[in-house]
């Protein structure tokens, strides 16, 4: 089968636009679009970065409890955007816990922090941990674990299978990762303004009861990922048992608030 509800991306006012869904056994339900692109990732780097600090974690190298980033901060508190780090700048407004400020910096201070503790800079780490593991031969992080990866939807199909059914991770650590972190904090969604509350996982935005959100009207509250300033996103419902990436060339903007959720309720009613 292949999903009729992929084609909207023609509809996009972008220069180029790939998409697939992919269920949890790894059946690919369709692409649609050049799948084996490299597209600049944005955002969507973090939740790729996220992983291979799970599997850091689950190899002993770190704890989530452990000092990272500002003084208070946890590898907790860097992976859920609440270490108290500015967007993008290391410079601290915030203690640590108290608001979900979201942080390139603190993404970059966690590499920084597994790169110590491995004693392996933190893009070979990502390629050993995770990527190779998954076959995802076309993906690379060319700078910040927060924003420089680039891959393509193939690759992240692969990796959107493996976070339904983890294979490189015991369950019950993804598991973790997906459930909210510091409940009830406050703070700005990119694109999307104030969110109270703004949940998080670990490393993985979830969606609950956002609105306006860039996920569908129907996407479950369950529903997790993340996208990215440079017109791409990856979401995993867990109710629908699918994910979804779509990878543009065109920044995020007013185009994307109005044409993603249409296109994730379509991709949604088909499936």
């Amino acid at each position: 089968m292949s999903l009729k509800s992929l084609a909207l991306i023609e509809n996009w006012p972008v220069p180029t636009a790939a998409a697939g869904v992919v269920r949890a056994d790894g059946t690919v339900l369709g692409t649609h679009g050049p799948a084996g692109r490299r597209f600049p990732l944005a955002s969507v780097t973090k939740p790729l970065a996220a992983y291979a600090v799970l599997v850091a974690y689950e190899e002993g190298a770190i704890e989530f409890d452990e000092p990272a980033g500002p003084t208070g901060s946890t590898v907790r508190h860097l992976l859920a955007h609440t270490s108290g780090l500015a967007f993008d700048e290391h410079r601290v407004t915030a203690p640590p816990g108290e608001r979900r400020l979201y942080s390139n910096a603190g993404f970059e201070q966690l590499g920084e922090h597994v790169a110590k503790a491995t004693d392996i800079p933190f893009a070979e780490y990502l390629r050993q941990a995770v990527l190779e593991p998954l076959g995802m031969t076309s993906t690379t992080l060319e700078g910040s674990p927060a924003k420089d990866g680039v891959s393509t939807v193939e690759d992240l199909l692969r990796f959107a299978a493996e976070v339904q059914a983890p294979r490189l991770l015991d369950p019950r650590t993804v598991a973790e990762a997906m459930a909210v972190h510091y409940p009830g904090t406050k703070g700005v969604l990119p694109g999307y303004g104030h969110q109270n509350p703004n949940d998080w996982g670990l490393g993985f935005e979830i969606r609950d009861s956002k609105s306006p959100h860039w996920t569908g009207t129907s996407s479950s509250p369950r529903t997790f990922g993340h996208f990215g300033q440079s017109g791409t996103f990856l979401w995993i419902d867990p109710d629908a048992r699918a994910a979804c990436v779509a990878l543009t060339d065109r920044a995020f903007g007013p185009w994307a608030i109005e044409a993603w959720p249409v296109f994730t309720d379509a991709v949604l009613a088909e499936l």
